[in-house]
């Protein structure tokens, strides 16, 4: 028996040890992205899911393109409702100066709506 075949289909075949032909399959390469805190819910999201669309990405070799442009998208409605809520507040420097306690307590609560809007609008859609 031949190691290595090509089938009609234009698929190579190799020989395993068990005498079964399996073929040649290899996932296209990928672009390495830096990953974060988005890329990580995303992908957990993805794979609970929405099994399908994860699966569809990785066979495509477009999951970590998918998943940077969704760490993209969160990274800047993040930066823009914090900046939106701080002025709409009056969470200025001022009040920075004035009282640093208050101001970093109302940071910490516009961060962390901003960062349910971004979750909910954009990583668990």
């Amino acid at each position: 028996m031949e190691k290595h075949i090509m089938g009609e289909n234009g698929i190579s075949y190799t020989l395993g040890e068990d005498g079964l032909y399996y073929p040649d399959l290899y996932l296209p390469e990928e672009t390495e992205y830096p990953i974060g805190k988005y890329v990580m819910l995303r992908k957990t999201y993805l794979q609970e899911h929405r099994k399908g669309l994860y699966l569809e990405l990785v066979l495509a070799g477009k999951l970590n393109k998918h998943l940077h442009q969704i760490n993209e998208e969160c990274n800047q409605m993040m930066d823009r409702l914090v900046e939106q809520m701080k002025k709409r507040q009056g969470v200025t420097e001022e009040l920075k100066m004035q009282d640093q306690m208050a101001w970093v307590g109302r940071m910490n609560n516009i961060r962390a709506c901003a960062e349910e809007i971004v979750l909910k609008k954009i990583v668990y859609r």
